[in-house]
């Protein structure tokens, strides 16, 4: 058996176990009344991630190795990249419903207290200057090994 299988059958091991803990854990402490707002909630994280961020990410992907050719843009800089794009999909995805509730409006104005659309446009500002920091750390070191 090589190492790669090993792994992957500990991760899969590891994977089934989660399920499990979630599993019993839902079971032991949510109302049974939840169940189908749990089961919704997942059904449109699932839209949400296959159907919208992984076809971004995708076309993202195709786009940029594209470009890469005709730029000599090397695959770690795309990897880096792509890599952003992902931490900030997956953040959108986090951010946006508490935006949308927030204009909803709530019962409570302790549950919802923050500017949630500025912090996310901060949040990808930052994002933004530490990709182009882990961009530029890569080209100086390439261009060290190479000299």
């Amino acid at each position: 058996m090589t190492a790669i299988r090993r792994w992957q059958i500990a991760l899969i091991a590891l994977g089934l176990l989660l399920f499990l803990v979630g599993g019993i854990t839902l079971l032991n402490d949510v109302n049974p009344k939840r169940y189908l707002g749990i089961a919704l909630w997942f059904a449109g994280a699932l839209v949400l991630h296959d159907g919208i961020l992984s076809f971004v990410v995708f076309g993202t992907n195709i786009a940029m190795r594209k470009t890469a050719r005709r730029v000599r843009m090397p695959l770690p800089a795309i990897l880096i990249v792509q890599g952003a794009l992902v931490i900030a999909g997956i953040m959108t995805l986090i951010v946006v419903p508490a935006i949308l509730k927030k204009g909803i409006g709530t019962g409570n104005a302790t549950l919802l207290p923050l500017d949630y659309g500025l912090h996310l446009v901060v949040f990808y500002g930052v994002l933004a200057a530490v990709t182009v920091a882990a961009l530029a750390v890569y080209f100086v070191v390439r261009r060290r090994r190479a000299a």
